[in-house]
Formats: C-alpha cells, structure tokens, sequence
C-alpha cells in the first residue's frame, strides 16, 4: 500500500545502518558513523578511521560513505521507505557525507531486493579467479549499474588495453610501496588469525603478491605461490568514474561502486578493488588518458569467478552509531 512519508523509526534505522556497515572500505577500516536525527539518516565521516598515509585527501573515506550510503538505501527500500538522498547537505558539518530522507512507503522493486540480498555475500576476494570470461549479458548489466548511479563504466577489452593498464596499476604500486609509512600502514591494518572486528585477516588478504603479476595486489601477509606461478591469465578489469571529482562526486562514485560490486554478487562473480591507480595522481591521470575518458577515474575493479573465500569482519553496529544527547 502506498503511504505518505514518515520518520524512520529506530528498528529500521538500525537495520539500514547494519546493512551499511557490510560496505567495503580501504583495508577495511570501516570509516563511517551513523546517525538518526529528525526522523533521516546520517552517514557520517569517523574521523578515528581515517588512513592518513594511503588516503590524505579524504578521498577513500568518501567512496566508502558513498557505498554504505548505498547499502542503507537497499535497507531501507526493503523495509518499504525509499529514501532521498542529499550529499553532504549541511556545510557547517564537513564530516556529514549523507542524509537520506524517508519518502512515501511502497513496495521494494525486485532488483532491490536481489541487491540487497546480496550484501552479506558480497565480499573482497583477493585469491585468483578462474580463467572464464564474463559472459556478454552480466557485463552489459554492469554498465547499466554505474550508469544508474550517474557514473561511468568501463571494461577494458583485449590484450592490448589491459596490459597498459596493469602497467598503470604497477608502476602506482611501486610509488607507494618506496613510503615505508606506507607500508607501516597496511601492516596496522593487516590481522594474524583470531578475531578482529576491522582490517584484513590473512585468511582474506589473498596470496603474496609476485613481480611478475599483471596486476600488482596489496600484500596483507598472504602465502607465497608456487615459484613463476602467474597469479591469473585475463581478468575482466573495468575502471569506475565520474564526470568530475569533486567530493560530492567521489560519494556518488561510491554508490556507484557499490551498485556495481552488488550486481556482480548477484550475477554470481568475483571481485576485488585496486585503488593504487587512483592514490597517485600521476598514475590517475595516465589511466584516464589511456581510457581516452574526460572524466575522473575513481576505481579499479577485478572482476571474475572466483572459489568461496573468507570475509572481511565487521564492527557491531551500536559501535557505529552516533546517539543523540
């Protein structure tokens, strides 16, 4: 039955929040808040979870409170109140990312529900994936998502055009594997076995990178391979973006990603993120040339068929909400 608009209640909101706290996040560092004010819901920056070293623009911040902006949506939807979302609405509050506003109740669309669906099964797979190419439909699907969002989508087809993107990918590499800040970082954010609510657990950060590898993956203290073993052949690589990239459009590019990434869950593929490309601006602008896009490149996706492999924790969701005084 279709209602008029009403202020979401706190059950509600919590699911919504439950749902976007299974966003990714850059080591999986998780920085987002959630707030419930006026009956909206807030999607807030946790200034504790910032990455200084890899992220000082505040760039990976953005794209992960886009994604869980998008994961509340989804939520929300499901729960039968669509929302209206407005990116960073209050200028006196620069680390409010998103408000999302409940609009007249109705019935969640099928695609909504598959998403979100999706969610707790979407997860980082960084291990090899099967040498199968991505049938014609799924990626022609995975445009359509990034197009939704008001982003862009680009698969890179044939040997040519991948191979310079991956040079792209490890040349940034390099640049930041020199900063041993750098690498102090994804070693803070890298975790033995045992439990752990945030960053990568070894079981999930994929096997040791190797000079030879097309594309150069973060080392989170994985196992080594096989001695001249490649890591895989010819993956499906797409890059995300934006027309611009101001900050707003780095949050949009966020729900994009991650409409992106739940369609493959869906679509039963594989993915992993590469970010190098994106945090050195020099490699950034070496892959929007080789795209031969106006744009702003906002991420790198790896995308195939993959074995089942562990996920990522998470906080709970009451150590993610911001109560009101």
């Amino acid at each position: 039955m279709i209602g008029t608009a009403a202020a979401l209640t706190r059950d509600t909101f919590l699911a919504a929040a439950a749902a976007a706290g299974r966003a990714p996040s850059l080591h999986n560092s998780q920085p987002w808040r959630f707030r419930l004010r006026d009956g909206a819901m807030d999607v807030l920056v946790d200034p504790a979870r910032r990455l200084p070293v890899a992220d000082p623009s505040g760039w990976a911040v953005r794209i992960a409170c886009g994604a869980a902006a998008f994961n509340a949506r989804l939520a929300l939807a499901v729960h039968q109140t669509p929302v209206e979302v407005h990116l960073r609405p209050e200028p006196s509050e620069p680390d409010l990312m998103a408000r999302l506003y409940p609009q007249p109740a109705r019935p969640a669309t099928p695609n909504e529900l598959a998403l979100y669906a999706a969610i707790p099964r979407r997860h980082s797979n960084r291990r090899p994936f099967a040498d199968v190419a991505v049938p014609t439909q799924p990626r022609a699907r995975l445009i359509e998502a990034a197009h939704v969002e008001r982003a862009w989508l680009e698969l890179l087809v044939g040997a040519g055009p991948l191979a310079a993107v991956g040079e792209i990918v490890r040349s940034a590499a390099r640049v930041l594997d020199r900063n041993p800040n750098y690498r102090d970082e994804i070693a803070a954010w890298s975790r033995a076995e045992g439990p752990s609510v945030d960053g990568v657990p070894v079981a999930a950060g994929g096997p040791s990178p190797e000079p030879h590898d097309l594309l150069a993956v973060r080392d989170f203290g994985g196992k080594q391979r096989a001695a001249g073993r490649d890591f895989e052949t010819e993956p499906l690589i797409a890059v995300l973006g934006t027309t611009g990239d101001t900050p707003s459009d780095q949050l949009t590019a966020g729900q994009a990603l991650q409409r992106v990434l739940l369609t493959c869950t869906d679509a039963g593929l594989s993915t992993s993120v590469l970010s190098q490309p994106i945090e050195v601006p020099s490699a950034r602008e070496m892959l929007r040339i080789a795209l031969g896009r106006s744009g702003s490149p906002q991420m790198v996706i790896r995308i195939g068929y993959g074995e089942p492999t562990p996920t990522t924790p998470r906080r709970p969701v009451l150590e993610t909400v911001v109560e009101e005084a």
